[in-house]
């Protein structure tokens, strides 16, 4: 369990935050690209304010409109006169000779002649030759992606209330949940859920259920939500492990808790991000980044790859940002649901240490003999006590960790940047045996330690 160095100011989707971006209009230009001066902002929009809600999903923030890139400077050629036809006409027939006996000769060099051609009936998807560009239709591969999975996605509402100085008051929050199973197991966020007295699960065909949740994540921001339910719409769960910065993926929720099922799409901007969620002393780990818009009410919905599959919970933005969001990858949330389906208790594997992730940096700040790995050292734990890098009579002490060791690999695993070790053990199940591969000092060390349960107040 890391420590956060620098906490940043991030918050969780759900608080009440609302965000309208207006686009500039574009049209074309003589030059072939048209760049658009900035539009005034309405009257109206000085004034505008939100009305007073029980519940507010999100608040009010304003973007000034892009500032617009500067046109591009074309400066046409001047034409020429010539100064009789017939030179003209000479001319150009010579240079057209010489041009497509020159093109000839430079396509049999590169053998483009014998490249095969595909049909016009062939499938799509079909080989190509690796000289053949290939084009990607995004347009319809994102209008795919929300036929087939957003019937899975749905509205959570939960009740409850809240004392202050006036007295106990009734709270509405609204978020969004993915069926995963077809008898009505739902993965949402535990921002989502937490604190409400019921909740109640809308559907994308307009069906209304009641929710209850079936556990609460110790390690992440995840839930499982249950309703009573049997052939309902699920969406197919993909491999987070596998993305790849700039692929394209897709988010689906209810952003605002009024705008059900909207659908929106951008990149993988970055993986493995960790970030200090608002109102929360344990970090977030190892989240994807990515730029499709996502709104509070959009917490718990899922992010989606192009072919449709589930690869994130969308859980947090970066307050007064534009387009940084944040999703749990959904390969650390597949053991929890699991548990579910199966009517297990949800519970994450512990080992009772404290590292750091080990990088190129502190490798060499440190002169460590290794530049991946997780080094165990002191840090604070949640309720800001300074703690030991190996809990006394955890598991890691049980299995011979100690102070300063460079866990390299569990199970073969190794510990780097794309597997840290807070991700890989919660592939593992508690009580299971695992071997670790250690650095210390000069040497490497192999142990065998039986993992614990994680518990619930960390």
């Amino acid at each position: 369990m890391s420590d956060p160095q620098n906490p940043n100011p991030y918050e969780s989707n759900d608080p009440a935050d609302q965000t309208e971006r207006h686009a500039l209009p574009q049209a074309p230009g003589e030059s072939g690209r048209y760049t658009p001066s900035p539009e005034s902002r309405p009257d109206w929009a000085e004034r505008a304010t939100w009305p007073s809600q029980s519940h507010q999903p999100t608040q009010e923030r304003w973007y000034e409109p892009a500032t617009p890139a500067p046109a591009a400077s074309v400066t046409p050629e001047r034409p020429r006169r010539a100064s009789g036809t017939g030179t003209v006409l000479g001319a150009a027939l010579l240079a057209a000779a010489l041009a497509s006996g020159g093109t000839v000769i430079a396509l049999s060099a590169t053998g483009a002649f014998e490249q095969p051609l595909l049909p016009a009936s062939s499938p799509v998807g079909a080989t190509v030759s690796a000289r053949q560009p290939v084009t990607i239709d995004e347009s319809s591969a994102i209008i795919d992606v929300a036929a087939k999975a957003g019937p899975a996605v749905v509205k959570i509402t939960t009740s409850g209330s809240a004392t202050t100085e006036f007295g106990t008051i009734p709270e509405t929050g609204v978020g969004s949940g993915v069926l995963y199973n077809p008898n009505g197991w739902i993965l949402t966020n535990r921002h989502v859920v937490e604190g409400g007295n019921s909740l109640s699960v809308e559907l994308k065909d307009g069906r209304v259920f009641t929710g209850n949740v079936y556990g609460i994540d110790t390690l992440t921001d995840l839930a499982i939500v249950k309703i009573d339910g049997a052939d309902l719409p699920t969406a197919n769960l993909g491999d987070s492990d596998a993305l790849e910065v700039g692929q394209l993926v897709i988010a689906i929720g209810s952003p605002l808790g009024t705008y059900s099922n909207t659908v929106t799409s951008g990149i993988v901007s970055a993986k493995g991000r960790s970030i200090a969620a608002e109102g929360s002393t344990v970090p977030l780990n190892n989240l994807i980044q990515t730029d499709a818009a996502i709104n509070p009410g959009n917490s718990g919905g899922p992010l989606l790859d192009a072919g449709g599959s589930v690869v994130g919970i969308n859980t947090a933005i970066a307050r007064d940002s534009t387009g940084i969001g944040f999703s749990i990858p959904i390969n650390i949330a597949k053991p929890i649901m699991d548990q579910a389906v199966a009517g297990e208790q949800l519970a994450r594997p512990y080992l009772g240490v404290r590292y750091e992730p080990v990088t190129v940096q502190l490798a060499k700040k440190n002169d460590l003999p290794v530049e991946h790995g997780a080094l165990l050292r002191p840090g604070t734990a949640a309720d800001g006590s300074q703690r030991p890098a190996v809990e006394p009579n955890g598991p890691g002490d049980a299995g011979g960790l100690q102070d300063g060791d460079i866990i390299l690999s569990v199970d073969g695993q190794a510990i780097d940047e794309e597997h840290p070790l807070d991700a890989t053990l919660s592939q593992h199940a508690p009580g299971r045996a695992v071997t670790v591969e250690v650095q210390r000092g000069n040497q490497v060390v192999t142990l065998e330690i039986t993992l614990g349960t994680r518990p619930a107040d960390l």
